[in-house]
C-alpha cells in the first residue's frame, strides 16, 4: 500500500476506485466505507488518500475483494422502469418497497443506481456494476442530458418558460432547464418535455414551483443517449445491449469494455427474478400536440 505522494509509481491506482471498479459500491460510497474503517489493506486498516497495487491484499468487511485490471472488468447496465411509490435506497426502515427489490442478483457485486427518482417520481433508472462509470455520468462536469415528461397544473406562460430556460435561483443555487416543448393537455394540465444537466434533488419539481405551478405528474424518460422503451414496462429492468453500453462509456469518456455473456447459471437465476416482478401500471407517455 503506498500514500498518495509525488513518488506515487504509475501502476497504484486510488483504492476508492478500485473498489469502485469492483462493483462494491461508488466512489462516494467506497469514499465514506473507507473513513470508516471497513476496508484493509495488506491487513491494515485503509485511510482516504492509499492508493494500492495489483499486488496488494484489499478487503471489504473483512471480505478479499479481487483486484482485477480494469479492462478484465465485466461492466453491465440495465434499465429499470421505476414505478411511483418506490424508494432509490437499499433499504427503508419504514418497509417501503424499494428500486432494488427488483433488480436481478449478482454474485460478489452490486448495482450501482446511476442518479436517483424520488418516491413520487416514475421512469428511467440506469443501474451499473461499474462504480467509475456510475460517478462518470452522474458527475456534473460531464453535463449528461435528463430528460423528463411532466404534468403541470395551471395556465403556464411563455415568460414562465422564458425564465426557466434563462435560469433561476433556487435554495441551493442558480437552476435551468435546456429545453422545453409542450405537449399539449387537457383542462388545468398540460404535458411538457423538459431537459436538464444536472441531477439535484427535486430540481424539476422546483424550477417549476419558483413560477407557481405545480407538478401533477412526473417522469424521466431519457438518460444520456438511453431512452425508456417498451422493452421494460414500469416495475421490469432489461439488461442493455453491448452497443448501448458502449455509447454511455464514450459518452461518459471511458474506453469500451466487451460484456461476457451470461453463464447458464446466470441466465436461470435473472430469469426467475424476473418472474418474481409484481404487476404495476405504467404511466403513458403523453401524445404530442396536432396541429
Amino acid at each position: 500500500m503506498s500514500q498518495s505522494n509525488n513518488t506515487t509509481p504509475p501502476t497504484s491506482e486510488k483504492l476508492q476506485k478500485v473498489l469502485a471498479r469492483a462493483g462494491l459500491g461508488s466512489r462516494r460510497e467506497m469514499e465514506t466505507a473507507i473513513s470508516d474503517g471497513r476496508v484493509k489493506v495488506n491487513s491494515q486498516v485503509a485511510k482516504l488518500g492509499d492508493r494500492v497495487e495489483a499486488r496488494d491484499k484489499v478487503s471489504f468487511d473483512d471480505r478479499p475483494v479481487s483486484l482485477r485490471p480494469e479492462e478484465e472488468v465485466p461492466r453491465r447496465v440495465i434499465m429499470y422502469n421505476k414505478p411511483e411509490g418506490e424508494l432509490c435506497t437499499r433499504k427503508d426502515p419504514e418497509g417501503r418497497r424499494t428500486v432494488f427489490e427488483r433488480l436481478p442478483r449478482l454474485k460478489g457485486e452490486r448495482w450501482i443506481a446511476i442518479g436517483r427518482l424520488d418516491i413520487n417520481t416514475s421512469g428511467l433508472l440506469l443501474f451499473t456494476t461499474d462504480g467509475e462509470l456510475a460517478n462518470r455520468l452522474m458527475h456534473p462536469s460531464t453535463q449528461v442530458e435528463r430528460e423528463y415528461a411532466v404534468r403541470v397544473m395551471g395556465e403556464v406562460k411563455r415568460e414562465h418558460i422564458v425564465a426557466m430556460v434563462d435560469g433561476v435561483m433556487l435554495e441551493d443555487g442558480p437552476a435551468r432547464f435546456t429545453d422545453v416543448q409542450e405537449f399539449g393537455g387537457e383542462g388545468i394540465n398540460t404535458w411538457f418535455h423538459v431537459v436538464i444537466l444536472e441531477g439535484r434533488n427535486r430540481e424539476v419539481r422546483r424550477l417549476w414551483e419558483s413560477q407557481g405551478l405545480t407538478v401533477s405528474r412526473l417522469k424521466r424518460v431519457r438518460y444520456g443517449n438511453i431512452f425508456l422503451d417498451k422493452r421494460a414496462k414500469a416495475g421490469e429492468w432489461v439488461e442493455l445491449s453491448q452497443d448501448e453500453v458502449d455509447d454511455l462509456a464514450t459518452l461518459a469518456n471511458l474506453e469500451t469494455r466487451k460484456v461476457p455473456a451470461l453463464t447458464p447459471d446466470e441466465k436461470n437465476r435473472w430469469s426467475r427474478d424476473k418472474h418474481k416482478r409484481r404487476p404495476v401500471q405504467a404511466m403513458r407517455k403523453p401524445k404530442p400536440k396536432r396541429g
